[in-house]
């Protein structure tokens, strides 16, 4: 059962004291236990102003989220409510409640801002809370976005190009856009015409035509909201209930509230189930609770470390401890997996090598599930190498597995014949035929035997090697052979023992043929795999571009439109900027999976020369 399942109500996931900030271990520890992707959901706004109360609708619940019915701010830090999505199955619904903005009791504004910015870069869909109306007053409460310029880096200082424009990239990677006017008593009429809420937002957005700096200051939130988020909607509240009522908002029953004010909740909530995405890393990677919990200590680490949060640093951090992880997961799949083989041992070449190739395929997929931005292949190729190393040794334990076998075996078998050579049966005249023909019996019993494993002809050639010195004396004891049959005996013997030689070699051959096969096969499989990988996140970072792309080739048609070519032509060079790298980014997957192909033919003799292996350690 996911976590969220088991979430009674919010708890803190980013604490606030003094303006020092803290993530919450416990809240850690529900986010880590949440294996589904998460729709995260952020409330931003001054204080006071009925956030919460948004919060708890979307959770589906009256109550939880503190509203509080004084003048204090009651959210400190940003809580946590985690909750099953009520529309897609097998997601998790992550709601992020903030404390109030420009809060007189704080008196450190920056603390306001880090905030609002830790709320833009963990959420998939960011609500603005306002109340009123949109008009200057507003959005200049709202100089936070404009300041997100200077607190979020797409790419670190030592990648970046100083002379880039890094903010105009942001619509690729910040959240939708959700004003929330609350207590809205106005009629949305705009030049006597009724307008919709998303075209009142749009109408309060407008710049203004002019370079002289109170434009400059005007108009700088506007355009901030316009460029940096991929959508943006508005929904405007009337108020709640009756003055009295406010005060005990909480506890109020539906039948208690304003209709209107009803109606417009459920299209918001409505709203944003279905049309809040899942929050997605740079590049396009899905996020789970889990890497949620890690990108939130990742930010909040930077932020008192007194560094500026940066996407491409953070991505890559988070890259590094899931691709740990994927590599241990999938270690253990194939572990696991070649278990119930190690309890079969000895088992034939061909049986673990296609239980090899089986779990290793299993164990590259799990590994593909859980990674993500391994472009060196440096993970990948840990786990070729933990997989590899534990398949030798397995190589081993089943060759020696197959060789006390066959020992105990071929003494099982020689045990008459032994008896028989200890009260002289063989020392008689006639006695080196009597010999021969009890030991090409035993011979063939021995090979008619199955389940001996890998070393069966190899260990048959040991025994019968161990053996001659003793055929050799029977034959030259034997008063019924004359010199010249003992000469032609003796040369038989040694065709024999040379045939056996052969066979062993052939046998080796063939195991060696048959792994090589196996092998390619397994590799084959992988490089499969990491094509599909690939693919699939190239599909993923063209997605976000082509949004992006059609962000601004919006932004660009209504700049034409009200007369702003200047703004219009800078877009268009954005536009075409993030084209000439929608085009190129599928340019270097040569670079990241063909090299995997020669990788095959590199691994193979580590595999094939066990045996040599094998009799080295047998020599120390």
């Amino acid at each position: 059962m996911s976590e969220a399942r088991l979430m009674p109500s919010p708890i803190c996931l980013v604490e606030n004291v003094n303006g020092s900030l803290n993530v919450r271990k416990d809240a850690i520890d529900v986010l880590s236990r949440i294996n589904e992707p998460v729709v995260v959901v952020s409330v931003v706004g001054l204080y006071r102003t009925g956030k919460s109360y948004l919060m708890n609708r979307l959770a589906g619940q009256q109550s939880g989220f503190a509203l509080g019915n004084t003048i204090e701010s009651k959210t400190k830090g940003i809580w946590m409510w985690c909750v099953p999505h009520p529309n897609k199955e097998g997601h998790t619904l992550v709601l992020l409640d903030t404390e109030g903005l420009g809060d007189v009791d704080k008196g450190d504004s920056k603390n306001d801002s880090w905030i609002f910015c830790l709320a833009v870069l963990l959420s998939s869909t960011l609500v603005y809370n306002s109340r009123g109306t949109i008009d200057n007053n507003a959005l200049e409460n709202l100089h936070y976005v404009a300041e997100l310029a200077d607190n979020i880096k797409i790419r670190s200082t030592e990648a970046a190009d100083e002379e880039e424009d890094e903010n105009s990239k942001f619509v690729q990677f910040f959240p939708s856009f959700i004003w929330v006017v609350r207590d809205f008593t106005l009629e949305l009429v705009i030049d006597g015409k009724t307008v919709c809420e998303d075209e009142y937002l749009e109408f309060a957005l407008q710049l203004k035509k002019g370079v002289s700096t109170k434009i400059n200051n005007y108009n700088l939130p506007r355009q901030c909201i316009r460029s940096y988020f991929p959508s943006r909607n508005c929904f405007v509240f009337p108020s709640p209930a009756s003055p009295e009522n406010m005060k005990r908002l909480e506890s109020l029953q539906e039948r208690d509230l304003v209709p209107d004010f009803l109606k417009v909740t459920n299209h918001f909530c409505k709203h944003v189930f279905y049309n809040s995405v899942v929050k997605t890393l740079k590049g396009g990677h899905r996020v789970t609770g889990k890497l949620l919990g890690h990108l939130a200590e990742i930010y909040v680490d930077t932020i008192n470390s007194g560094k500026v949060p940066c996407l491409d640093n953070a991505v890559i951090a988070l890259a590094n401890q899931e691709n740990q992880i994927a590599v241990q997961e999938a270690l253990k799949v194939y572990q696991s997996g070649m278990e119930e083989v190690k309890n079969k041992f000895p088992v034939g070449v061909d049986d673990i090598s296609s239980e090899h190739q089986k779990f290793s395929s299993l164990a590259t997929r799990e590994f593909m599930k859980r990674s993500f931005k391994d472009e060196k292949r440096e993970y990948l190729n840990k786990l070729k190498e933990d997989i590899d190393t534990y398949y030798m040794c397995l190589l081993q334990e089943n060759e020696m597995a197959s060789e006390k076998k066959c020992r105990g075996l071929l003494k099982d078998l020689f045990s008459e014949m032994n008896k028989r050579l200890q009260e002289g049966k063989y020392s008689q005249s006639g006695g080196y035929e009597l010999y021969c023909r009890d030991r090409d019996t035993i011979v063939e019993q021995y090979r008619r035997e199955p389940n001996k494993g890998v070393s069966a002809e190899a260990m048959l050639n040991e025994f019968l090697n161990e053996r001659g010195p003793e055929a050799n004396s029977i034959l030259y004891t034997d008063t019924k052979i004359t010199e010249n049959d003992r000469k032609i005996q003796e040369e038989k013997e040694k065709n024999a023992l040379l045939q056996q030689n052969l066979k062993e070699e052939e046998e080796k051959r063939i195991e060696s043929e048959r792994m090589r096969k196996a092998e390619m096969e397994r590799q084959e499989d992988q490089i499969r795999q990491m094509q599909e990988k690939f693919n699939k996140e190239l599909e993923q970072q063209q997605q976000e571009m082509e949004r992006a792309i059609e962000c601004k080739l919006n932004e660009q048609k209504d700049m034409l439109k009200k007369g702003f070519d200047e703004k219009a032509d800078l877009l268009n060079e954005e536009i075409t900027n993030l084209k000439k790298e929608k085009e190129s980014s599928g340019g270097f997957m040569k670079d990241i999976v063909m090299p995997l192909l020669g990788t095959v033919t590199e691994l193979l003799p580590s595999f094939l020369n066990y045996r040599v292996l094998m009799k080295g350690l047998k020599k120390v």
